[in-house]
């Protein structure tokens, strides 16, 4: 279990519905009908998933090193790779630091491991960020030679919706449970951090001095914002556990990541028990739900 914090995973689990509602002639999943459309002045976007897809595949590179830590000298179990699996996906979203915390509390509830070969959650999340930048840096690096394009590396449609939603005066900010620097840089090579005029922020050393929940709560305050006015895209259950939390409309991008377009029906079904008021699989229908949030 994490400790009690913003991002915490024990939250209220909101009805999947039997059968779908759509916009008509659109794949955009209206869960709520009856958010107060028309007002959205603010919109926070988590940044891994939804926007970029040069982190695809962090699960699978995260798992090892979790099943790795658990199991020490001994064979791994099909308890700690479900146990390790479910952990992962219900904290998509949040600081890596806490999920390795979470992994430390994993370690030492298992038992597997000699308490003096049991790493902090630093020590885990240099582990982790060693195997995971490695494939980031070499799909930078792909884009820049341009062997690459910005379409190869973004979901389908979002720098558009982005885009449009900028031209609209909408301030626009990019929040990440990757570390600042790394969503910084990598925000820029995807070429959409010229739209993120109301900043863009990521995990720091500090953690308790950042989380998706704080920026969200720090944008309303500093605003004077009523609910609707302020909304929040992701695909991770964190983010829109945490717009609903604080009366933002919230947008869930149920991606898959491989294809960047289609939906992936396991994030759909994790995103509308979080409170998902809209799922989207992609951004090509962008035009449609951009009418559709501004009531026209």
């Amino acid at each position: 279990m994490l400790r009690k914090h913003s991002e915490t995973i024990v939250n209220k689990v909101y009805p999947v519905p039997e059968t779908p509602t759509y916009l008509p002639g659109s794949v955009i999943e209206i869960v709520n009908p009856e958010i107060d459309r028309g007002h959205i002045k603010h919109a926070v976007f988590d940044f891994d998933g939804t926007v970029s897809v040069l982190r695809e595949g962090w699960p699978d590179i995260m798992l090892p090193v979790m099943v790795d830590a658990i199991r020490g000298d001994h064979p791994a179990t099909p308890e700690i790779v479900e146990r390790c699996k479910k952990f992962i996906d219900e904290t998509t979203g949040i600081q890596t630091f806490f999920q390795m915390e979470g992994l430390v509390h994993m370690v030492e509830e298992f038992g597997l491991v000699p308490k003096d070969k049991i790493l902090d959650a630093w020590g885990y999340k240099a582990i982790y960020n060693e195997a995971l930048m490695k494939p980031v840096r070499e799909r930078i690096a792909a884009l820049e030679r341009g062997e690459k394009t910005l379409e190869d590396v973004t979901m389908f449609g979002s720098r558009e919706f982005l885009k449009a939603l900028y031209d609209r005066g909408v301030r626009i900010y990019l929040a990440s449970g990757t570390d600042q620097e790394d969503v910084r840089n990598e925000a820029h090579a995807c070429q959409i951090d010229q739209w993120a005029t109301g900043g863009i922020w990521g995990a720091i050393r500090n953690v308790d001095d950042y989380s998706k929940d704080k920026v969200m709560k720090d944008i309303i305050s500093q605003n004077n914002l009523h609910g609707a006015e302020l909304m929040v895209v992701g695909d991770g259950p964190v983010e829109i556990r945490n717009a609903k939390d604080n009366g933002a409309i919230a947008v869930g991008v149920a991606s898959d990541e491989v294809a960047r377009r289609g939906l992936n029906a396991h994030k759909r079904q994790r995103l509308i028990k979080a409170g998902a008021d809209i799922v989207i699989p992609d951004f090509l229908e962008w035009k449609k739900l951009l009418k559709y949030l501004f009531n026209e």
